[in-house]
């Protein structure tokens, strides 16, 4: 239903109004209007984006021109846009609700307002209103069934807006005439007394019925209100209401159970008031129920349950286990997903979506989020004007058919993609706020430490028993058929179907590394910095300590003897993975190095990779990419050595199989760490060049629409943010690539941070794989880094040079793996081994001690293997 009035701000300035309330107290009564001009439209959208859920906003949109950006708006969360009769047309003919727009009257004449709303079924807006009895005379003159009326004046007032007020009509008014404390402000328009201008109530004391709900709309009480308590309310943002026996009553003021304002409005017939609150304590009523009409019921008990077990847990709680089994839950959910889909029944559908509901909601609250926080997403959904067509992945069609569900007959096998990116289409809006490509932003200092933790989550992959179901079949069919099965698998997923054999053996033929001469020179400049910085990093001598006289530990390192390492194909052609990983394999000296990329669909591999391949020294190049590749790397086949290490990035599939052979003992292999899509965090001031961080922000969304990117802005104006996202939008759309960027763009966010110890706390939280600082003195602050996989210091170093040339390697932990692992270095490649020389000193020295610990730990063989040797001293 519609408001009582409108508070009308100004766009520029909303978060500090001056002279009036603040966002969090228009909240409470839920309206505000603004004007919308081609200037504004980044902060119409920002503020939408801070605001969705919680406020309701009405845009003056008249001076836009473009059709689009108005349909945006709506799309992004507005609730209603004023427009002009030539808009009005356009936006009816695209199909827009009726119910979303406001006409915009031409003029102020009982002509131009009779002309203007005639024949139209949409609400009218009549603004800047000087003369108001005029106003008054058509309003009694059009009636009180019709469309909604909304009134700006020319010189606002309290009695302007009350007049219109009981006709009907809903004023807008300015916010810094507006006050939520009328005993402090006097000289201002009482929020209480407007939001009460058309009340009415039939009791003899004149105090209106008023219900209190929670969030989700459950009564929890009936009270009675005033414009007193309505206006205590509005200034305190608590539940105050009008006790018929004590007067003004401050819920939970002697309890402590007291409530949170959310929002104040009136029923249809403007005779009822209905508080929204978060209720604190044990509950509403005096008898400590959630309710006085009892308890909680269904999904809202069910709510206040698993809240109680996550801040409790219990001992013996299957709640309590789920919260602390972030696997064993995820694994529930999919498993009662499942079960869903396979229910014939009324009862059977019932019983598991229970189950379902069940699980999501503990997934919820585990991670924080309530069902108000769903309920405002499935409420912001709601108003989107722009929809995607809705199909199902095809992964998901085939499974739903494989489960008993319908299909048309165009089901689609599932192709599993070697780099885990799918270009989004054209029409796809992945990605884009306002028709521009844009990274949503957050202000830390106005959300939540659990808000920011949620959007610094990464792109949700598939889950673990998903892929794995995928993966396993692939593993065993290779490990037990060998290269029939590897080259299956080629033919399958990288459609070479002339591929007869899945090996490319040394020495490679010249005629596989034709390539151009500036790319070849290339190849050698970066080749030899990775090398040089690899080479240093070898020990030069074995580690010896004499522990104690006699007793000397040494560790000395050896090479791993036979390394498999993984190329990604796919979206990009990758070389420089193949020198990332094959350079140091060729400093540690070790013996065997095959190198596994998939074929090109001709059965050919990409000359560059032949060419790196020749200068490492590898053995073989496999033809196959996925899991099939790391199966038969890890087992062999006829054709493909088997490895003792696999090492290189991949998609979900690769990371999948990689953990589930090293896993596996009879694969005796292990590999260099988890992985997953390629991210960046730029962290930024006012000293960088927007141009810089556009760039390097780019420079890793354009991997996959599954990467990420993260750009902490350390105390940015609006105009040195809206220069980044400028030089963003504009950079993207040249990039061949855009569809791609716009897919990762739609999960990528800016943090705007307060100073650089706050971005580098973010930063570690967040533990990126790429870390750019583009700050001042940023060699100092690299002293703050915690968690990265590599860094990248000052406005000259782009991550691009990382990537290929510079010397460090460009494989790094993903996904937060940063905080255990590190990139992948000589010591990869390495492992140590250590010895120990004792003389007969040394074993008097020590051999008391040892035949003691052994006598502990009732191991008396290892206690006589002491023992014997120092008895001899004494025959």
């Amino acid at each position: 239903m519609a408001s009582a009035f409108l508070t009308s701000i100004d766009l520029a300035s909303y978060a500090n109004p001056s002279g009036g309330p603040d966002l969090n107290a228009l909240g409470l009564v839920g309206h505000v209007f603004t004007k919308v001009d081609p200037a504004a439209i980044d902060d119409a959208f920002f503020y939408l984006q801070r605001t969705i859920g919680y406020i309701s906003t009405y845009f003056d949109v008249t001076s836009l021109a473009s059709i689009d950006e108005i349909v945006s708006l709506l799309d992004s969360g507005a609730a209603k846009v004023f427009v002009t009769r030539p808009q009005l047309d356009h936006l009816v003919s695209a199909n827009i609700s009726q119910e979303r727009l406001v006409l915009a009257m031409p003029g102020n004449t009982r002509d131009e307002v009779i002309n203007a709303i005639s024949g139209t079924a949409v609400d009218v807006y009549s603004h800047q209103v000087y003369d108001l009895e005029l106003v008054e005379a058509w309003l009694k003159e059009y009636g009180t069934d019709r469309p909604e009326v909304y009134v700006s004046f020319l010189e606002p007032s309290t009695d302007s807006a009350q007049r219109v007020s009981c006709l009907s009509a809903i004023p807008i008014l300015p916010v810094d005439l507006l006050t939520v404390d009328p005993k402090s402000q006097p000289q201002l328009i009482s929020v209480a007394k407007l939001l009460l201008a058309n009340a009415t109530s039939d009791r003899p004391d004149g105090l209106f019925t008023t219900i209190v709900a929670d969030e989700r709309g459950v009564a929890l009480g009936l009270v009675y209100s005033n414009e007193e308590s309505v206006s205590e309310s509005l200034r305190t943002g608590r539940g105050v209401y009008q006790s018929r026996k004590r007067g003004l009553w401050y819920k939970g003021e002697s309890s402590g159970d007291i409530q949170e304002l959310v929002s104040i409005s009136l029923d249809c017939d403007h005779d009822c008031l209905r508080f929204i609150v978060k209720q604190k304590g044990r509950g509403f009523c005096h008898l400590a129920t959630a309710t006085c009409f009892g308890q909680y019921r269904g999904v809202s008990r069910l709510q206040q349950t698993l809240q109680e077990r996550k801040e409790s847990t219990p001992e013996g709680s299957y709640t309590a286990r789920l919260f602390n089994d972030s696997k064993l839950l995820n694994a529930k959910i999919i498993e009662e997903a499942n079960e869903l889909c396979e229910a014939n029944t009324k009862s059977e559908t019932a019983f598991e979506a229970a189950d379902l509901i069940y699980f999501a909601l503990t997934k919820c609250v585990a991670a924080g989020v309530t069902l108000e926080d769903v309920e405002r997403n499935l409420d912001a959904k709601s108003v989107k004007v722009k929809r995607r067509r809705g199909d199902a992945k095809p992964q998901y069609t085939a499974q739903a058919v494989g489960a008993g569900g319908q299909s048309n007959g165009n089901t689609t096998e599932e192709v599993i993609k070697e780099a885990a990116s799918v270009s989004k289409s054209q029409a796809d809006p992945a990605g884009l706020q306002g028709g521009r490509i844009q990274m949503k932003r957050y202000i830390t200092s106005e959300e939540s430490p659990q808000t920011i933790e949620a959007v610094l989550q990464r792109p949700s992959q598939r889950s673990g028993e998903q892929v794995m179901g995928i993966v396993r079949p692939i593993i065993d069919a290779v490990k037990s058929r060998g290269d029939a099965a590897l080259l299956e698998y080629t033919k399958k997923f990288d459609k070479a179907t002339s591929l007869s054999s899945p090996v490319l053996s040394a020495p490679f033929h010249p005629s596989l590394m034709q390539l151009p001469p500036e790319t070849i020179q290339a190849i050698d400049i970066s080749f030899e910095n990775i090398r040089k910085f690899h080479a240093a990093q070898k020990e030069d001598r074995p580690l010896s300590v004499e522990t104690m006289p006699g007793v000397v530990c040494s560790r000395f390192a050896r090479a791993i003897e036979r390394v498999g390492l993984y190329v990604p194909g796919g979206t990009a052609v990758l070389p420089s993975s193949a020198m990332m990983l094959g350079v140091p394999a060729m400093v540690a000296g070790c013996k065997k190095i095959v190198i596994a990329s998939p074929p090109r669909p001709d059965g050919s591999i990409t000359p560059e990779i032949v060419y790196i391949a020749h200068k490492v020294g590898a053995e073989s190049i496999l033809l196959a990419g996925g899991a099939q590749a790391v199966a038969a790397l890890a087992y062999g086949t006829e054709s493909v050595s088997k490895v003792d290490k696999i090492l290189g990035p991949g998609n979900q599939f690769v990371t999948a199989a990689k953990m589930f052979v090293s896993n596996d003992t009879s694969a005796g292999v292990s590999i260099d760490m988890p992985a997953g899509p390629s991210e960046v965090l730029v962290i930024a001031d006012a000293s960088a060049n927007p141009a810089f961080v556009a760039s390097d922000l780019l420079s890793q969304a354009e991997h996959g629409v599954d990467s990420q990117v993260i750009l902490i802005a350390v105390d940015l104006t609006q105009s040195q943010l809206t220069a980044i996202e400028d030089e963003l939008h504009a950079q993207a759309n040249a990039l061949p690539r855009v569809d791609i960027v716009r897919g990762a763009i739609e999960h990528s966010v800016t943090l705007v941070a307060k100073d650089i110890v706050e971005a580098m706390r973010l930063s570690n939280l967040y533990a990126p794989e790429h870390l750019i600082l583009q700050v001042q003195n940023a060699e100092g602050v690299v002293a703050l880094v915690e968690n990265a996989g590599s860094v990248f210091i000052g406005e000259w170093t782009p991550e691009s040079v990382g990537d290929y040339s510079a010397g460090v390697n460009h494989s790094l932990p993903t996904y937060g793996y940063a905080k255990q692992y590190s990139g992948v270095n000589l010591g990869s490649y390495i492992k140590h081994i250590t010895s120990s020389q004792l003389t007969l000193e040394g074993l008097r020295n020590v051999g008391g001690a040892v035949m003691q610990l052994a006598k502990v730990e009732e191991l008396e063989a290892h206690r006589r293997a002491v023992g014997i040797r120092l008895g001899e001293l004494y025959y």
